[in-house]
C-alpha cells in the first residue's frame, strides 16, 4: 500500500464558545474546521479532524495546512502509510513544526485502524474501556462564586473530578480584559476555597493556572492553599521555560506539580523535565507528536513511575487513554465547559461525539473503526472553505 495523496478540506461549521477576554458565552458560534485526508492506492483514507487551539475541535491554520498539502505531501507521497514510527521519524528529523506532524500522524493510525477494522486503542494493545472524566472549565467563567456553582452542576451530572482554570487575561473584580498582570491570586484562592466548600471532601479537584504565575513566592503561596484543600494537582503554574523554577517548586510543595503542558519537543522534553526533577507528572496530548508521540510520552512516564495526564479531550487523545493504564494515565479531560455551553451538542459533521459520559462519569471507547469517526460528507461538502 502506498500513499497517493495528503488533502485538506477546510469548512464551516459551528459549536457554543465562551469569550475568555469578556467572561460570556458566545452560543453556536461559528467554527473553521478542518479535516485532513491521506488517500492510498488501495482505496482507504486516514482522517484527522482539528490541529488548532481545541485540539481536535477548531481547524489547523492557513500556514500548517500549507505545510501539510506542500512539504509534507512531497515527503510521503508514495511511502507506505503503516510505517507512521518511520515517517514520525521523518518529521521529527526534518523539524516539521509539531502541529503539522501530529495531524499526520493521527491520521496514519486512523487509516491503520480502518485497514484492520480495529479501533486504534485496540491496535496499540487495549488497557481498558472505558475512563473517568472531569469536567474542565473555561477559564474566567465569573466571579469565585459563580466557579462554586457551576462545580455543583457538574457533581449533579456525575462528573466526579473538577479542574479549575482560573481569572487571567481578565479582571474578576471589573470584569474587563487585561494583559495578564498582576496576577489575581486573591481571587484565585477565593475560588479555590469556595468550590472545595461546595462540592464537598469527595470530589478530586485540580487546578491549572495556565502559566500565568510568574513568581515564584505567588506560585508557593497558592500551592500552600491547594494543598490544605486537598487538590489532586496543580498544573503549569508558571512558564515553562524556567525549569530551575518548577525544580524549586516541586522541593517546596507536597502536591504533584503537573507539567510541562505547553513546551515544544513533545516525548523529548518530557523525557528532560523527569530527568531534572522538574515535575511530578507529565502532561501530554496528541497535538505534540500524534497518538505516536503521547504514547512513546506515556511509555517512558510509567518506566519512571510517573503519571502521564492527557491534555485536553479528543478522539485520539481518548484512543492513547485507551492503550494506557489508568496507573499511568488516571483522568480523560472532558471540555472546555462553562455555564451555558452545551459541550455535548452534536457536531454537524459527525454521526456520533467521540466522548459522551454515562452516569457514573465514565466516557467509553469509541468501536468504530480507527480513530472512531463516522463522517457526515454532505455537510462538509455543503459548508467547504476555499483555502
Amino acid at each position: 500500500m502506498k500513499i497517493t495523496d495528503v488533502r485538506v478540506i477546510r469548512f464551516r461549521t459551528h459549536a457554543d464558545r465562551w469569550d475568555i477576554g469578556h467572561a460570556r458565552l458566545k452560543p453556536k458560534a461559528e467554527v473553521h474546521q478542518t479535516i485532513t485526508c491521506i488517500d492510498t492506492d488501495e482505496g482507504l483514507t486516514g482522517y484527522f479532524f482539528g490541529g488548532g487551539k481545541h485540539g481536535d475541535q477548531d481547524g489547523m491554520g492557513l500556514d500548517e495546512q500549507r505545510l501539510i498539502e506542500g512539504q509534507v505531501r512531497d515527503m510521503i507521497l508514495g511511502a507506505d502509510p503503516l510505517d507512521r514510527e518511520l515517517i514520525w521519524k521523518w518529521m521529527w528529523v526534518r523539524n516539521i513544526p509539531e502541529v503539522a506532524q501530529s495531524v499526520i500522524d493521527c491520521a496514519l493510525w486512523d487509516l491503520a485502524g480502518r485497514a484492520a477494522d480495529l479501533p486504534v486503542y485496540k491496535l496499540m494493545g487495549g488497557a481498558r474501556d472505558k475512563v473517568p472524566a472531569y469536567a474542565s472549565t473555561y477559564p474566567n467563567i465569573g466571579q469565585p462564586q459563580v466557579y462554586a456553582e457551576h462545580a455543583l452542576e457538574c457533581q449533579a451530572e456525575g462528573y466526579k473530578a473538577y479542574k479549575i482554570h482560573p481569572h487571567y487575561f481578565w479582571n474578576p473584580e471589573t470584569g474587563q480584559p487585561t494583559n495578564g498582570r498582576p496576577s489575581n491570586i486573591r481571587h484565585d484562592i477565593e475560588t479555590i476555597n469556595l468550590v472545595r466548600e461546595a462540592v464537598g471532601p469527595e470530589m478530586v479537584l485540580m487546578y491549572d493556572v495556565w502559566g500565568t504565575y510568574h513568581t515564584i513566592e505567588e506560585t508557593i503561596k497558592v500551592g500552600r492553599e491547594l494543598e490544605k484543600l486537598d487538590f489532586y494537582w496543580f498544573e503549569h503554574p508558571m512558564p515553562e521555560y524556567r525549569v530551575e523554577s518548577y525544580r524549586r517548586l516541586c522541593r517546596e510543595l507536597s502536591i504533584p506539580i503537573l507539567a510541562p503542558e505547553i513546551a515544544a519537543g513533545g516525548v523529548f522534553t518530557r523525557a528532560e523535565w523527569i530527568l531534572q526533577g522538574a515535575a511530578d507528572m507529565s502532561r501530554m496530548d496528541i497535538r505534540r507528536g500524534g497518538v505516536t508521540g503521547c504514547r512513546k510520552t506515556a511509555v517512558v512516564c510509567e518506566a519512571f513511575g510517573q503519571r502521564c495526564e492527557i491534555h485536553m479531550a479528543g478522539w485520539g487523545n481518548l484512543q492513547v487513554m485507551g492503550a494506557t493504564s489508568e496507573d499511568t494515565s488516571e483522568w480523560y479531560e472532558k471540555g472546555l465547559l462553562a455555564p451555558g455551553v452545551n459541550y455535548d451538542a452534536p457536531h454537524p459533521y459527525l454521526k456520533r461525539n467521540c466522548d459522551p459520559m454515562d452516569a457514573k462519569g465514565f466516557v467509553h471507547l469509541p468501536q468504530a473503526a480507527g480513530l472512531g469517526y463516522e463522517i457526515i460528507w454532505d455537510h462538509i461538502d455543503d459548508n467547504r472553505i476555499a483555502a
